[in-house]
């Protein structure tokens, strides 16, 4: 499933930027790469890969998005078990874009497109532990802060919060 979040190549001579769920091998291939290029290379958060048991699960959803058919960013989410059991929750993380290519501002597209995959699924709140530098970031795409700081591989991470009803 392909879905345009953001501008066209038409506008202002900027890039197509598209967001899509990683179906095909290849895909899948592009979802690591990027966040083996921001976490493990560029960010040095995890040793050798940040890949977990949510990787291995089919139900996860990862996305990559697109400038000009060229992937440069990634997110993904998945189902958790709610603490009271009366929600249907949504955890999105491993948000990242390239370092030559935030200026393209894939972020948001990104961001809104696991937003809009979770709330279609029929999820009630979506939770996501964010960089501290990324917490104005998710603000501004409606999203709360929940408690404290809490330090997540070595770094402090927010928990932050969006209703998608």
């Amino acid at each position: 499933m392909g879905v345009r979040l953001s501008r066209s190549s038409s506008d202002l001579g900027e890039p197509a930027l598209v967001c899509r769920s990683a179906v095909t091998p290849d895909e899948l291939a592009q979802h690591v790469r990027i966040r083996q290029a921001v976490f493990v290379e560029e960010q040095g958060l995890f040793e050798q890969t940040d890949q977990d048991e949510f990787d291995r699960d089919p139900t996860t959803h990862h996305v990559v998005g697109y400038a000009n058919g060229v992937p440069i960013g990634t997110v993904r989410l998945y189902r958790v078990p709610s603490p009271d059991g009366d929600e249907v929750l949504w955890k999105g993380d491993r948000l990242a874009v390239l370092p030559g290519h935030r200026h393209l501002m894939l972020g948001g597209p990104l961001v809104r497109y696991a937003v809009a995959t979770a709330a279609s699924a029929g999820g009630d709140r979506m939770l996501a532990f964010v960089q501290l530098t990324n917490v104005t970031f998710f603000r501004r795409l409606g999203w709360s802060r929940v408690g404290e700081p809490v330090p997540y591989v070595g770094v402090p991470h927010q928990q932050m919060s969006i209703d998608l009803t």
